[in-house]
């Protein structure tokens, strides 16, 4: 491998991974915001706690997910991001 493709490689995951987790902060920021915008519209205290719980779970496991899946890049990045560039290239 060049230093050139090692180095658009390692920009391309760096672009990623940065979308990946801003992804992740908008998700915690937009399923927060929607629990307190319904709080109050919601009569039973158990039907609060079921939502509340039900969102934890969303976040927890997309949170978890995006982050495996950006350990799992890292791990095989040559071969996932050199396949793109080649393609990229190929098209010009």
């Amino acid at each position: 491998m060049t230093a050139a493709l090692a180095v658009r490689i390692e920009t391309m995951f760096s672009r990623d991974r940065i979308w990946a987790f801003a992804f992740v902060v908008a998700l915690w920021l937009v399923v927060g915001f929607v629990l307190l915008a319904v709080n109050p519209y919601i009569a039973e205290g158990g039907i609060r706690v079921v939502c509340w719980i039900a969102a934890i779970i969303l976040v927890v496991f997309n949170t978890a997910s995006i982050t495996a899946m950006v350990r799992h890049y890292s791990h095989d990045k040559d071969y996932i991001y050199g396949m793109d560039i080649r393609h990229l290239d190929a098209g010009r």
